[in-house]
């Protein structure tokens, strides 16, 4: 009897040692339900900026290594970086089919207020980065009262030009059309291409419509955004914008189609070009082709009125939590990351984006401060507001325009339809 209850009571010890060891595990993050942070967490990002994967995978790595140390959580990432032509419909597949897509990115302008109504972008408005965001910035990531991404890209753009060239030469960007032709004389008789063309990818001819309309509907047709929203107007109310276009196109390389982003940085580094109507945010790409090319900003001339020259300043690329995001609170603190204040500076100058915190202590490049002196002047403004499915519409039918398959009705009547289209939709 008695070696039956000294071997129950043996039972007993072993049983709650064990209880004892699977505890202490749990409570050093062994697995336990009462533990609220999970010991992995693997996160799915899409940023349609190709160009700067080594910088984004450095800089993710970073927190990785953070937050592991601090936190006692190990993160995996998957980063998807399509390019700029096919990453709105990779991100309507992912979103629509309910993937495991954490974070991804937005045009500030023009997304915004299209996946917020979809019920895809999480309320960021109490994250500490927000106040130390500047006015401008902090306004442009917001949709009904509501921060619903961190800015990363603010851009004051308009078209890049060859500035030791223009230097060479004796002139200045033009703000008019008639200078514009003046200048193009003056680059060809010096034995240079006055433009670049690079139209492999749709999504870079496209970049005539922002300017043209935003130089329009801030000048002589100030309601034509409202209007086409409220399919009252069409693109045939603003066809002057093909005399710039054509302009260009007409003093261009005659391979503009073979080229696209990456290999135009390359031929602009060259030398052999005056102008090219892109935005700043390929400088670190051109400069690494010639860390010596002096890069020059300018508006866009588009006809002989120089209050219509003026460039476009808004924000663009912007990092947003999927509201459905099954690990929220991790993809919070990786976005919040890229404004984290001992760090953040690191990624802004390594991509060369524009500072938009008070965070930021950064010297502002060439190119940047000579943009925002034509800001300082009031020859800015705010990127007009065109729908993402008009934008990828007026790139394909543009370089169907310069093969000279489309006519300017066709263009006309391809925008306007892809307009009305989105009205529908969206209605």
């Amino acid at each position: 009897m008695k070696k039956l209850i000294v071997g129950i009571m043996l039972v007993i010890l072993v049983v709650t040692g064990c209880a004892g060891k699977t505890s202490q595990e749990d409570t050093n993050g062994g697995g336990s339900s009462n533990e609220s942070k999970p010991e992995k967490v693997k996160l799915n990002l899409l940023i349609a900026q190709p160009r700067f994967r080594e910088q984004y995978e450095t800089y993710l790595d970073a927190f990785v290594e953070k937050y592991e140390a601090e936190k006692g959580i190990k993160v995996t990432y998957e980063l998807e970086m399509p390019s700029a032509d096919t990453a709105g419909e990779i991100l309507k597949t992912r979103l629509s089919t309910s993937d495991d897509l954490d974070i991804f990115n937005i045009h500030a302008i023009n997304d915004k207020a299209q996946y917020d109504k979809a019920g895809y972008l999480e309320d960021l408005s109490g994250e500490a980065w927000v106040e130390g965001l500047y006015d401008s910035a902090r306004e442009a990531v917001m949709v009904n009262d509501k921060v619903i991404a961190l800015p990363l890209e603010s851009l004051s753009w308009g078209i890049l030009y060859n500035k030791d060239l223009f230097d060479e030469l004796g002139l200045q960007p033009a703000l008019t059309m008639t200078d514009m032709k003046s200048n193009i004389e003056a680059i060809k008789a010096a034995g240079k291409m006055p433009f670049l063309a690079s139209y492999n990818e749709a999504w870079i001819p496209q970049l005539f419509l922002s300017l043209t309309v935003g130089a329009f509907s801030n000048t002589s047709n100030t309601d034509f955004v409202e209007q086409m929203n409220a399919d009252q107007a069409s693109f045939s109310d603003i066809q002057d914008m093909f005399h710039i276009i054509d302009l260009v196109h007409e003093n261009a390389n005659t391979d503009g189609l073979e080229i696209g982003g990456t290999d135009g940085c390359a031929e602009f580094a060259s030398g052999d070009y005056g102008m090219w109507v892109q935005g700043p945010w390929f400088s670190s790409t051109i400069l690494e082709s010639d860390p010596d090319f002096n890069i020059g900003v300018a508006p866009l001339p588009v006809n002989d009125n120089a209050d219509a020259s003026m460039i476009n300043a808004s924000v663009s690329t912007s990092l947003a939590v999927n509201a459905l995001s099954k690990n929220k609170e991790v993809a919070k603190d990786l976005v919040a990351y890229f404004l984290n204040p001992d760090t953040s500076t690191d990624f802004f100058t390594a991509t060369q984006f524009n500072p938009l915190s008070s965070i930021h202590a950064f010297e502002i490049y060439p190119w940047v401060n000579e943009a925002i002196a034509y800001v300082e002047q009031g020859k800015s403004y705010v990127d007009a507001s065109i729908p993402p499915a008009v934008k990828d519409e007026a790139g394909k039918v543009l370089q169907s325009y310069y093969a000279g398959i489309a006519t300017q009705e066709d263009v006309i009547m391809a925008l306007d339809e892809a307009w009305k289209m989105f009205n529908e939709i969206n209605q």
